[in-house]
């Protein structure tokens, strides 16, 4: 008996512990298993929880970081605003820019207030800085300006300091051209300019720009480059001017242009 341990008391143990092992995990299922896997791996699953709940959290703090930054400059922007829109002649239209299409950048705007706020076609539209536009286009909620950047629009123009006339032309910039309808006119770098008495879509006085370079090399009339008061490519807010527009066939003879 005791030879024949020593010869098959190994191989009869560990059949015996096989045996006991697959009896106790038919018994049990599959849990000791499962948890001998959470033991040995959960230090790491920890860590890594903790490094993706780190993640997530300074996520979330950088998205209100952002969100702060915006409110304030969004409340800076009306701020201005306001302080702006107090100093102008009533009746006026507070009107948010609702649309801008990427392509068209520099010719129109939408605004969020329409027909059933007043605002009527022809109307005039000013933002901090000077003039802005005109507007074109009117539904019940909503208004399209055509802004004095575009390349068709035209307005007639006036240098304040000499008074020579003339008419500004967009170029899809914050800059225009400014033509004289004379070869020599008194302008200068630094001379504001301002819509004239003689342009037909546009009342007088309203700030344009200011002349950033003349032009003497222009072929027949006199050219300058202005420089817009008005941060077209910035506004949020404008201000629309209730205006009838000045289609007389004299303005027209006068002035053939915006």
């Amino acid at each position: 008996m005791g030879h024949w341990w020593i010869k098959h008391g190994l191989s009869t143990t560990l059949i015996c512990i096989a045996i006991s092992a697959a009896w106790f995990l038919e018994q049990t299922g599959v849990a000791p298993l499962t948890e001998i896997y959470y033991f040995l791996v959960s230090p790491f699953l920890s860590k890594q929880q903790l490094i993706l709940e780190d993640k997530l959290t300074n996520a979330r703090i950088l998205e209100l970081e952002q969100r702060i930054a915006e409110l304030e400059q969004q409340n800076q922007q009306l701020q201005k605003f306001l302080d702006y829109s107090q100093n102008q002649q009533q009746p006026i239209i507070n009107a948010p820019i609702i649309g801008r299409s990427a392509d068209r950048w520099w010719q129109q705007v939408t605004l969020g207030k329409g027909k059933n706020d007043g605002i009527e076609q022809g109307f005039i539209v000013t933002g901090i800085g000077g003039l802005v536009g005109r507007v074109i286009q009117v539904t019940p909620h909503t208004s399209r300006v055509l802004l004095i950047s575009d390349a068709n629009s035209r307005v007639g123009a006036v240098v304040s300091r000499s008074r020579h006339l003339g008419f500004i032309q967009g170029g899809s910039y914050q800059t225009v051209v400014m033509r004289f309808f004379t070869k020599v006119a008194d302008v200068r770098p630094g001379d504001t300019i301002a819509t004239s008495h003689l342009s037909r879509l546009y009342p007088s006085g309203f700030p344009l720009g200011k002349v950033k370079s003349v032009n003497v090399n222009s072929g027949e009339a006199l050219e300058a480059e202005i420089e817009l008061t008005a941060p077209l490519n910035l506004l949020e807010w404008v201000l629309v001017h209730p205006f009838t527009p000045k289609l007389e066939p004299t303005s027209e003879t006068l002035l053939p242009l915006n």
